[in-house]
């Protein structure tokens, strides 16, 4: 079983990797997040957007699981589902949800938008989908899950109407938006008609697949410094998404894992609020330029910086990366000098790991050592000796500086610009 997860703030390109590396897979089980995720995959010119179909849904003969770990907006789900039917992709027996996974209904998008609003200049920056919220029910031990979608809907939507009118009471003192719940519950009460096929036990879905020898990704989604414990708290997302977060979000034993490929840009990127000692406005400016580093959910232009070798290998630590698949190479292409931090200057200590408190991340200020850049196209390379001799020894010293191995490359977006190192 393989975990693919992202060591950065997100948006590293999980979704082409996995989509490349589910071409030997029998199973893509989707761990953690909601659809606030966005994985972006282009093949043969056309190009999809995942927000929580795993992306082995775009290999004929993968199956795909939605884990107990992750939080699913049933209308959200069903468009999605609907999206990839008219495109010709079939989902029906193939793609499973688990009954274990919380809902997102209404009443979470509006406490996170008035959670929002409220925090004025110091808001998180997020998708104002009602993750957290949905994450907080469910913490609470307030929330519904996938398997009440199975009830008669008399009695689930007594549940939910329950659930906004506590959110409406509370709306009313906090200054939040109300829900008026008739047209939602409509949207929900068809969505759950729609979505019942594919319920399942997450749980005892995952354990025979592995027990039956399957071929097994395990997708994650953000990034390693978004995850609720280990991140750049507050400005986290509200689930885990380290290894660690692969396996309670999808049941499956610590001991079932054998490979931890952990997935990286060739620079940073993050999306929303928060540190970022590395953020360069005029690396920025040259990538949104060339139309890259806007958000597949969003559509908001990503904070760009130069590549930040102390985070790397802080998570490669945590999550047991046994390998590298770095994505973005070609972003860096026109480049005569790129740095790289290799340790924050703070107070006047040079730190080799990043700060635990949010407060000191504001005095930290980058180390750098300057690489020579390549000055020419990458994009053309499928194979390591394809690429100039200063790319490869950029990937390389990076590789040394986080103290993984280079496993897998990728200089575009199309599966063939996707090789193996070496």
């Amino acid at each position: 079983m393989t975990v693919v997860l992202g060591l950065q703030w997100g948006d590293e390109g999980k979704g082409k990797i996995l989509d490349v590396m589910a071409g030997e897979a029998d199973w893509v089980f989707r761990a953690q997040g909601g659809n606030n995720a966005g994985h972006t995959v282009e093949i043969g010119g056309e190009k999809y957007v995942l927000h929580l179909v795993p992306s082995g849904i775009l290999r004929s003969g993968v199956s795909c699981l939605i884990a107990g770990g992750a939080v699913v907006d049933p209308v959200s789900l069903v468009s999605e589902i609907q999206g990839l039917h008219d495109r010709g992709v079939r989902t029906r027996g193939r793609l499973h949800l688990a009954a274990q996974a919380h809902l997102v209904l209404p009443q979470h998008r509006a406490v996170d938008r008035g959670s929002e609003k409220k925090r004025g200049r110091g808001k998180i920056g997020t998708t104002g989908r009602g993750i957290g919220p949905a994450y907080a029910d469910k913490a609470a031990r307030v929330g519904l899950r996938a398997g009440e979608l199975a009830l008669p809907w008399p009695e689930l939507s007594r549940r939910i109407l329950e659930r906004i009118r506590i959110h409406n009471h509370a709306a009313r003192h906090l200054g939040w938006e109300s829900i008026a719940p008739s047209a939602d519950l409509r949207e929900i009460q068809t969505a759950s008609r729609f979505l019942r096929p594919y319920l399942c036990d997450g749980v005892a879905l995952a354990h025979q697949a592995v027990h039956t020898g399957k071929n097994i990704l395990i997708e994650g989604a953000q990034g390693t410094f978004l995850d609720i414990d280990h991140g750049t708290y507050p400005y986290v997302t509200s689930s885990h998404c380290t290894a660690g977060g692969a396996c309670t979000g999808t049941g499956v034993p610590p001991t079932a894992i054998r490979r931890v490929v952990g997935v990286l840009k060739a620079y940073t990127t993050r999306v929303g609020s928060g540190p970022f000692v590395t953020e360069d406005g005029t690396l920025g400016h040259l990538l949104h330029g060339m139309g890259r580093e806007f958000g597949s959910t969003t559509g908001r232009a990503r904070r760009c910086g130069w590549f930040d070798a102390v985070l790397v290998r802080r998570a490669v630590r945590l999550n047991g990366v046994t390998e590298l698949a770095m994505t973005n190479l070609d972003g860096l292409d026109g480049l005569e000098k790129i740095p790289v931090c290799v340790g924050y200057r703070w107070r006047g200590k040079i730190l080799r790991e990043p700060p635990v408190e949010a407060s000191e991340w504001d005095w930290c200020r980058p180390v750098y050592r300057i690489f020579p850049g390549w000055c020419e196209p990458t994009t053309e390379a499928r194979r390591w000796r394809d690429l100039p001799a200063k790319a490869r020894a950029y990937l390389s010293a990076l590789s040394r500086l986080v103290d993984a191995p280079l496993g897998i490359l990728s200089v575009g977006a199309g599966r063939e610009q996707t090789f193996r190192h070496g």
